[in-house]
């Protein structure tokens, strides 16, 4: 692999990232335009669980940040290999988990200057703090203390949120909003405006869980990089491997469901490793295929998402891509019938978003942060 760079990587990346550009919307038209069972319960599968359980839309931001832990271990070879310093790979990281803090907020509407009403808690701090703080934990320790970090972090979470009720709980349940230590937090610390008033699924005690998330990435990457080069043999061990560690998380995530509920808004640690299962699991697919057999011609598509993720995530917020697609395809849609209108709109929104990166893909114009 040129670069060492791992194609799977981008492809899951964009085909995770296609949900957001209008993926979960094509498939909510879909059983607008076929309404029967199986596309009522897939478009349920794009919407959040209001608190606990677990639908396909929960697992997108996760497995982003995962993603972006199986990336560190192949920049920071890259990075030593350059001769880097470890002050300079020190700053790098630093900078790079503040800059997402910092665009997090301009994406909830810093330049608005309303900033009572500010929200400042956002998916990209989650992602910018976890990762940094990981990434910290990756250069300065070997696997087997990163392995007692992980179960630290996830252990100790546990402790808090499901034994410390809330001070102000006035009786509600330890695991809902109100009663959680983790909302309390929210509610004290966090500074403007709270997502759900009484908890922010992006608050202040999620990130310690969510650090355990970005070192399961890590871990995968680590495992990918390690051994020989990559040959089909070697490869096949590595899926393998991954299987078992996902199979292996997906038993003790659901067992410790029965004491410590899976909820992505208070990021609980059931929800990190059953969602770590799906994760690696994912991934051990996407490496098979694409890195292991080679069939790469397909990817294209996902990898042109996968490459300007961060490009698109802040686009939609800023450019009006609808009124592209309106403008370009809303004539052609008009001619559908009325009932699959829908789905050829969004259609048409996501090829607009589509061309838009491929066009920076072409031109090599990456935003890396």
């Amino acid at each position: 692999m040129k670069d060492n760079r791992l194609m799977s990587v981008d492809a899951l990346r964009g085909f995770d990232m296609l949900f957001i550009m209008g993926g979960a919307g094509l498939i909510a038209a879909l059983a607008q335009w076929f309404p029967c069972s199986f596309t009522e319960m897939l478009a349920e599968q794009m919407e959040h669980v209001e608190w606990n359980g677990l639908r396909h839309h929960d697992t997108i931001f996760p497995l982003f940040l995962f993603i972006a832990g199986i990336s560190f271990p192949f920049s920071l070879a890259k990075q030593r290999g350059q001769g880097r310093t470890e002050w300079a790979i020190h700053r790098k990281v630093i900078v790079r988990g503040l800059m997402l803090v910092f665009l997090g907020v301009v994406y909830n509407g810093l330049l608005d200057f309303n900033f009572e009403s500010l929200r400042y808690a956002s998916v990209l701090g989650r992602i910018g703090l976890a990762w940094m703080f990981a990434a910290l934990i990756f250069i300065h320790t070997g696997w087997k203390a990163r392995v007692g970090v992980t179960a630290a972090l996830l252990v100790g979470y546990w402790l808090v949120a499901g034994f410390i009720p809330a001070p102000d709980a006035n009786g509600a349940d330890i695991f809902t909003a109100e009663g959680s230590f983790v909302g309390y937090v929210d509610r004290i610390l966090l500074p403007g405006r709270i997502l759900y008033g009484s908890i922010d699924p992006e608050g202040i005690l999620g990130v310690v869980p969510a650090i355990g998330t970005a070192l399961l990435g890590m871990f995968t990457g680590e495992w990918v990089q390690a051994g020989p080069a990559q040959s089909k043999g070697a490869g096949n061990r590595k899926v393998a491997g991954m299987v078992v560690a996902g199979l292996l998380m997906l038993a003790v995530g659901l067992l410790w469901n029965e004491v410590f509920p899976i909820n992505k808004k208070m990021w609980t640690s059931s929800f990190v490793l059953v969602v770590g299962a799906y994760s690696v699991l994912m991934f051990a697919l996407f490496y098979y295929i694409i890195d292991v057999l080679g069939w790469r011609r397909w990817t294209l598509f996902f990898t042109v998402i996968g490459m300007n993720s961060i490009t698109i995530y802040l686009g939609q917020r800023f450019i009006r891509f609808s009124y592209t697609s309106e403008k370009l395809f809303g004539g052609l849609v008009k001619l559908m019938p009325e009932d699959a209108q829908g789905f050829f709109t969004q259609v048409a929104y996501i090829a607009v978003c589509w061309l838009f990166l491929y066009f920076l893909y072409r031109k090599r114009v990456f935003l890396k942060v």
